[in-house]
């Protein structure tokens, strides 16, 4: 298929290019930006004047729920919903039924993927079996059948010494491990984040030493091991610091943030709203404008959706009894569009940390617009708005933005030159 797609502004964090021109696309690939090539007659053309074109955004953390939780989410619906928020490389975490701990598992999910899917789809492996932190998963047997990086979620090792062990093997193989620094006691039965909010609702806080000390003592297993380690899903300010300086000392670290930690607060918890029921929790003001620094500045190189879609009745219970997790694959975009028209990002920045930052990070072939790389395309209307909810297409409408106005409204979305999303 031969497409070209006129007069768009095209903003390509990796190579610095802002200018607008036209791009043009064969066989699923980029051939050109600017003159047209020789012999090239395009079977479709996409008036882009107006358009802002982008690479096709990178969500390293997201829930798809299949295999076995369908009833929250599949495969199909829920990287439908990410070409909606201009997605088209998705990282999926392991904590599925099974868990993604087999070879079985991984060319389930990659097969569905081809079969089913909007976007691409990249499988983060179990780091231990069974996500039990006693035993290490085959990691090798996984990275051959497809995994890009491994992860334990929240669930902590068993001890200090079998993960110092497990990092060791995985730095021989030039394996990435992926934290979610939280010490388990010290979050234990906690709710939200440890404060004024959390006293005044008579919810279990969980401290931001919860965070920092597990953050801290990673860190020191890295150095130690030599491993390549991303750290997801940062929500303390101090912890940001902490990433910094280890970065400052050459450790081979990177680290995100979920797109809702720069947007949200504790303060949201007043309502007693289960939407806002996250984990690791909303933290306070002092830390957003932390985090929102530490994007600023590239020391948090990416901002993941962190799309945990849920069935109506897992938030319909007391607040303490709800399933944690936001559904927002789907905007993306559009949220971080807001951050950008609240001055918090400029526009290359907030796109560069949601392509190239996250691909880096997990070293995988995405976020960039080149001559010969793949159409993996994001077409959107900045001056235009997005109505949060209308048209939902993930299976979970967990979501608190719903029923909101947001700048920027995606138009197309392209994987591999064909078209997964379409909004005129």
């Amino acid at each position: 298929m031969r497409i070209q797609i006129n007069g768009a502004r095209i903003i390509d964090p990796a190579s610095g290019m802002d200018q607008q021109a036209d791009i043009f696309i064969r066989d699923g690939k980029i051939v050109a930006i600017g003159d047209m090539p020789r012999e090239f007659v395009a079977e479709q053309m996409i008036d882009a004047n107006g358009l802002i074109a982008a690479p096709g955004l990178v969500d390293i953390s997201t829930s798809l729920r299949e295999p076995g939780y369908g009833r929250k989410g599949t495969i199909a619906t829920e990287t439908r919903a990410g070409a909606a928020g201009g997605v088209t490389s998705v990282c999926c975490t392991p904590q599925t039924k099974p868990i993604l701990d087999t070879p079985a598992v991984v060319e389930l999910i990659l097969d569905k993927a081809r079969d089913e899917g909007s976007c691409k789809v990249y499988p983060l492996g179990a780091f231990s079996q069974g996500l039990a932190g006693e035993q290490l998963a085959e990691l090798v047997t996984l990275r051959d059948a497809g995994c890009i990086a491994f992860t334990n979620g929240l669930v902590p090792f068993a001890s200090n010494r079998i993960l110092g062990r497990a990092l060791e093997y995985a730095a021989t193989f030039d394996l990435t491990v992926i934290f979610q620094p939280q010490d388990a006691s010290l979050a234990e039965g906690g709710l939200a984040h440890e404060g004024p909010t959390a006293t005044f609702r008579g919810l279990t806080g969980i401290p931001e030493s919860a965070e920092t000390v597990a953050l801290s003592r990673d860190l020191l297993l890295v150095e130690q091991s030599g491993v390549r380690a991303h750290f997801s899903q940062i929500t303390t300010a101090r912890g940001a610091r902490l990433i910094a300086k280890a970065q400052a000392r050459g450790l081979p670290v990177t680290a995100d943030v979920a797109m809702y930690q720069l947007i949200l607060t504790d303060e949201a918890l007043m309502d007693f709203s289960s939407f806002y029921h996250v984990l690791p929790p909303l933290r306070s003001l002092e830390d957003r404008e932390g985090l929102r620094e530490a994007v600023r500045t590239g020391v948090i190189s990416a901002i993941a959706s962190h799309h945990q879609p849920h069935e109506a009745d897992a938030k319909l219970a007391p607040f303490a009894a709800t399933e944690p997790g936001i559904s927002s694959i789907e905007l993306l975009l559009p949220l971080a569009m807001s951050l950008v028209e609240e001055g918090v990002l400029d526009l290359p920045t907030a796109l560069a940390r949601l392509t190239t930052g996250p691909a880096a990070a997990m070293q995988i072939n995405a976020g960039r617009l080149a001559i010969g790389a793949a159409a993996d395309i994001v077409l959107f209307d900045p001056n235009a708005q997005t109505l949060a909810g209308e048209n939902w297409l993930s299976k979970g409408s967990n979501c608190p933005f719903i029923g909101h106005h947001l700048p920027g409204l995606v138009r197309y979305t392209l994987l591999n030159g064909r078209i997964t999303h379409k909004n005129l």
